[in-house]
């Protein structure tokens, strides 16, 4: 019998691997029994630190007895720990396995993917920053293609920066301000970088002739700075699909799958799905380095690709909620679907925001019905309501949607799913969602729902369908001001008392202020 495996109320235990990723920043650890994968949880969700990485243990511990609580385990099941990183880095022990970083990416975007084969491009800020691969059943291989210049992903940042937006969000803020005016081009800004087959090419002074850009357009308003935001992000995406046709041609693969944190944009996500340069795209629940563990632990464990559940985090029984509503002696109804969903649709429709705590937690960054803020788009006051008094954002930020698969083609232009919340979409009619877009011209991220979403999530929309004729709801994170997705039973309560939320679904029970 191996170490970690054995017997316990009569039940043969196998034993388990665990995958750890991000050491420094967003430390993240997966659980999988021999080539099951059981959790997945990030440091942050359990110590409420943003972006919290791994102990001097070199292990996210509290993630890990989180998940092995959860799953009614113990650290004596675990027989073997796989770190994604370079060798060096801090390690739970000497007989850890290290998988390359960008080994770990591309295992993440090929093995949790559909395809039993498929082209992989890795772009994200650790080296080589830029990489290609092929993955054929259980086996990731990487690709000789030469690339000889700075990554996608450095230049998306420095391009942001140079318009004035920094920190670690840097990018998706940037991203979020294109979205107001997503076909504005310009063609000052189309010269300033290029694809040299190799690598990318940067004219000698584009910092300064993107600097002048900012500063006459933010002045005159001829474009503004949200045209120019996209201007950059129309031409970057133009230069990533380029090489895309290279890697096309290099492998002969039909299909494509990615990963990195590049792939965090929704815009370019959505810009290389309906391209054509591939049959099909597939870009995972969490493609950044969050995303390391599971890659990790499936590449070490053998495993073929396999379509990977969202909602894979700690789940809370309606035992423990009651336990904690209890114990902070609030008043709540405990509640049949049917009621929380009328209570819901009613909320919705008065304009107020809803807290959503419900099933597993989502283990990427999007909240996908699990832990969610919601909102109707029909209400007059609802971005108000989201930048001001809930998030403390910029008036002009946008939110997605969420909404039933079936209804998409019919609304929006854009690919024809996107189930993780990973694509742009343009409504094809604003003024139905006028009073949730920024701008009448705006795109928003959309989270198309369906038989894969948690039950109670999907009635509702379809229950808001029936009576409103529009079956979506304006859809954040349940998390508080600057800090991680609400994990327990706990953070839902203390975000929902601490903001200006109107009515909190935690499981089955119903709170309201």
């Amino acid at each position: 019998m191996r170490i970690g495996s054995g017997v316990r109320f009569g039940i043969y235990l196998m034993s388990l691997t665990a995958g750890i990723g991000g050491h420094t920043r967003y430390g993240s650890v997966t659980l999988l029994d021999e080539q099951r994968l059981l959790g997945v949880c990030g440091q942050e969700r359990i110590t409420r630190v943003r972006g919290a990485g791994c102990n001097p243990t070199g292990l996210p511990d509290e993630a890990l007895d989180e998940l092995l609580v959860r799953h009614g385990r113990t650290r004596l099941d675990v027989s073997r720990f796989v770190q994604a990183g370079p060798a060096g880095e801090r390690s739970p022990g000497s007989g850890t396995q290290v998988v390359d970083r960008h080994q770990a990416q591309a295992a993440t975007a090929f093995l949790t993917s559909p395809y039993d084969r498929a082209a992989i491009v890795v772009c994200d800020h650790s080296a080589p920053r830029t990489s290609v691969w092929v993955g054929h059943g259980a086996t990731v291989r990487q690709l000789d293609i030469r690339w000889d210049s700075v990554g996608f992903t450095d230049v998306y940042a420095q391009f942001a920066a140079v318009l004035g937006f920094t920190g670690a969000a840097a990018v998706l803020r940037m991203e979020a301000l294109a979205r107001l005016v997503p076909r504005a081009r310009l063609g000052e800004v189309d010269r300033l970088i290029d694809f040299s087959g190799e690598g990318l090419s940067l004219a000698t002074n584009w910092r300064d002739v993107l600097g002048r850009l900012r500063d006459e357009q933010g002045a005159d308003g001829s474009l503004g700075l949200a045209g120019l935001a996209a201007a950059v992000q129309g031409r970057l995406s133009e230069i990533v699909l380029q090489f895309l046709r290279v890697v096309r041609s290099a492998t002969g693969e039909e299909r494509l799958c990615v990963g990195g944190s590049l792939f965090y944009q929704s815009a370019l996500n959505s810009a290389i799905r309906t391209s054509g340069a591939f049959l099909d795209v597939f870009v995972p629940v969490d493609p950044g380095e969050p995303g390391l563990s599971v890659g990790a632990a499936m590449l070490a464990s053998g495993c073929a690709p396999q379509q990977v559940s969202p909602f894979l985090g700690p789940t809370y029984r309606e035992d423990e909620i009651k336990a904690t509503l209890d114990n902070c002696k609030l008043p709540y109804a405990w509640e049949s679907d049917e009621a929380i969903t009328d209570a819901v649709v009613g909320a919705l429709s008065r304009g107020e925001l809803v807290g959503w705590f419900d099933g597993a937690m989502e283990w990427g960054p999007r909240a996908l019905g699990a832990r969610c803020i919601l909102g109707s788009p029909s209400s007059p006051y609802v971005l108000e309501n989201m930048n001001h008094f809930l998030k403390q954002r910029e008036p002009w930020r946008g939110y997605a949607f969420s909404g039933l698969e079936s209804s998409v083609s019919e609304l929006f232009e854009g690919p024809t799913r996107a189930p993780f919340m990973e694509c742009e979409f343009t409504p094809r009619e604003p003024g139905r969602f006028r009073h949730a877009l920024p701008a009448a011209s705006a795109a928003v991220r959309v989270h198309t729902v369906d038989e894969t979403t948690p039950r109670r999530f999907r009635w509702l929309l379809e229950s808001l369908g029936r009576s409103t004729g529009l079956p979506y709801v304006v859809n954040t994170s349940f998390n508080g001001f600057h800090e991680p997705i609400a994990c327990s039973p706990r953070d839902a309560v203390r975000v929902f008392y601490g903001s200006s939320l109107d009515l909190l679904v935690c499981g089955p029970f119903l709170l309201r202020k």
